[in-house]
């Protein structure tokens, strides 16, 4: 059935679709489907119609296929959210060059190919996530959280504060299109297994210990012969990507820094009026050591629970204010007031302010040693005792004036950062294609960068803010000024590129030293690669003591080396551990560079690991991460197969 349908879908069917495509031809003309088109994407996938999943993505069938593209921009702006994220986590050693390679470049891309493909899988599956699974997904999000829980303020000052802004709208169709793309891959991972034979033969893996014997290469000599110019033009032509002039701009900028205004003079006047406003901050209030004996009543009591009260505290105040009595014991004897009871009533020095009204109120108006009560409040009826009082202070005007005037300095400096980058930016925004106006206006300078590329420069270029705004479409094209960019605390930057000079391939003459020293480089490894081979095919017929004796190099021996051994180097360890094991009793051999020289090794012995050994704990441990790393696996099988699918053009020189 499905080979007939083949064959219509291929025979009359694909005869009318070509000759409906061929009806514009002779209306419009060839020219008109064919005329130059500016493309800008980096990758393509292309997807044919649902109706005929076989149609070659050859012309003119192409038309009827679907593009998914992969902007310049956008693969521009994920690269600068990795490399922030490398350059946070990296940090000196952050190498700006490595990360922008070519090969860690594509691999960026291909990760956001892999996405689009996943898409693509799940649109086809007809996979949907409701808003709840979007709500759920946002409120887990760290970020948006207070004290552990989602917080919907947050989250709208957070999506405020991105650049440009966000709408939660617009943020919760980014969080449903990842959780689209994620859901099949994220359920491959998570419904993978691992049998128990397999988990008894990756602890024999694991634990398994080689016995090695390898011989390091001393460094080939340096190469200096001549270098033809058609080795130079050869090289330079197959490694052009070498040699490449990477996209940069120089800015004209206007900076402000708060620390560099000068200090706003401070009067007399305005201290004495901060003085009297903030006197409180200068004062302790007057303290009283207190004790009570509380009789507690509720405030639903029976009026006769009431009165009864009132008389039973009348009673105690009677033999409280007896002359001898002794005002703690009755109060561990008789209050209701169990957090200060055990201490004889004693609540500690107080501010008036600590206390219930009428009880604050009494108390302070008490004399040293003085019984007075019952006082009635919210909580029933006390007996009050002041046992000791301590005065209040005032810092007088002349002690505190250091303090106030580098308060009121710091509240001008800021008032006057505010106020001179509000008219910076008015003055900026009023001929945004030049910074000189402004700066004549508000007596600042006008400062220029050295070219930087998007790795960053010196001074303000560093700062990655800038780097972002200094190379976005907008100002690139229309040579416009910035928005004010923070670069800390009352200092803001506003920037205008000046030139730009895009990508492009360094001339042959730049670079022909480059060139030469490539070559012979190159030579000189592949010398060293020989001579490895050389020996590595003599230790394979005699043995790798007798070839490096015959060579005059010394042999060095692992035994019982651990596959986890932090010595040698973890490339010459993988290397041991991924030659074969050796059969009837012939050792295997093989051969490593390290560190640009080589070495030449020979697998004597290998000994399993022992299952025995590993805890039952262990043993769940292992089964829980290789489960994942066979998820991983078959989710890397699924987008691969998915991949398949498409036709994906990359276009090399966007990257």
């Amino acid at each position: 059935m499905l080979q007939k349908l083949r064959e219509k879908t291929s025979g009359k069917i694909a005869s009318a679709i070509l000759v409906l495509m061929a009806i514009p031809f002779a209306f419009f003309g060839v020219e008109s489907y064919m005329s130059q088109r500016v493309e800008t994407y980096v990758a393509r996938i292309s997807q044919p119609p649902s109706w005929w999943p076989s149609a070659p993505d050859v012309w003119p069938l192409s038309l009827l296929h679907t593009h998914h593209d992969i902007a310049a921009d956008e693969f521009r702006r994920r690269l600068e959210v990795a490399r922030a994220r490398a350059r946070d986590e990296q940090g000196d050693k952050f190498d700006a060059k490595a990360f922008e390679s070519v090969d860690n470049k594509r691999k960026l891309l291909d990760d956001m190919i892999d996405e689009q493909v996943m898409r693509l899988a799940a649109e086809g599956a007809g996979i949907l996530v409701s808003d709840a699974e979007v709500r759920a997904e946002i409120q887990k999000i760290p970020d948006f959280q207070v004290d552990g829980r989602f917080n919907a303020d947050r989250y709208q000052m957070l999506l405020g504060s991105q650049s440009p802004p966000l709408t939660p709208l617009q943020f919760e169709a980014r969080v449903r299109d990842n959780l689209q793309f994620g859901l099949i891959p994220s359920r491959l991972t998570q419904s993978s297994f691992v049998t128990g034979s397999e988990l008894d033969r990756i602890v024999r893996l694991l634990g398994e210990r080689r016995d090695v014997s390898f011989v390091e290469m001393p460094p080939a000599p340096l190469d200096a012969a001549p270098v033809s110019s058609a080795e130079i033009q050869a090289w330079y032509k197959s490694h052009a990507r070498d040699y490449r002039r990477p996209e940069t701009v120089r800015l004209e900028y206007i900076e402000l820094d708060g620390a560099t205004l000068p200090p706003p003079v401070v009067d007399e006047a305005a201290l004495r009026k901060r003085y009297d406003e903030q006197v409180a901050k200068f004062s302790s209030a007057e303290q009283r050591e207190v004790a009570h004996v509380l009789v507690q009543v509720a405030a639903d009591a029976s009026d006769a629970a009431k009165k009864a009260a009132e008389a039973r505290a009348n009673k105690l105040a009677a033999e409280a204010r007896a002359v001898g009595a002794d005002f703690a014991a009755i109060a561990r004897a008789n209050s209701d007031d169990t957090g200060s009871k055990a201490k004889g009533g004693d609540l500690g020095w107080l501010a008036k302010a600590s206390l219930p009204g009428p009880v604050g109120d009494a108390a302070f108006a008490m004399q040293q040693g003085e019984v007075r009560g019952p006082v009635k409040s919210d909580f029933g009826w006390h007996i009050i005792k002041v046992n000791q009082i301590r005065a209040g202070s005032q810092q007088p005007f002349e002690s505190v004036r250091a303090q106030l005037e580098a308060e009121l300095a710091e509240t001008g400096k800021d008032r006057a950062f505010n106020d001179l980058s509000g008219k910076l930016v008015d003055a900026v925004y009023k001929n945004p294609t030049s910074l000189a106006p402004a700066a004549a206006a508000l007596g600042l300078t006008v400062q220029a960068t050295a070219p930087f590329s998007r790795a960053g420069g010196q001074g303000i270029a560093a700062d990655p803010k800038v780097v972002r705004a200094a190379f976005s479409d907008s100002l690139v094209q229309d040579g416009t000024a910035s928005d004010p960019i923070e670069l800390g605390p009352n200092r803001m930057v506003m920037i205008r590129v000046l030139e730009h000079e895009p990508e492009a391939a360094l001339p042959l003459s730049a670079v022909s030293n480059a060139v030469v020293a490539a070559i012979r480089a190159d030579r000189q490894h592949k010398a060293a690669e020989a001579a490895a081979d050389a020996l590595l095919k003599a230790a394979k017929a005699k043995g790798l003591a007798a070839a490096a004796n015959d060579a005059k190099l010394a042999t060095a021996q692992f035994d019982g080396l651990e596959r986890s051994a932090a010595f040698p180097p973890r490339v010459l360890v993988d290397a041991f551990f991924d030659a074969p094991r050796p059969a009837n009793n012939l050792a295997e051999f093989g051969k490593a560079a390290v560190g640009g020289r080589y070495v030449v090794f020979e697998v004597r012995g290998v000994h399993d690991g022992d299952a025995s050994q590993v805890t039952p704990e262990q043993r769940e441990q292992l089964r829980e991460q290789m489960s994942m790393s066979v998820g991983l696996e078959a989710q890397k099988a699924y987008v691969g197969g998915e991949r398949a699918r498409y036709r994906i053009e990359v276009a090399e020189d966007r990257l």
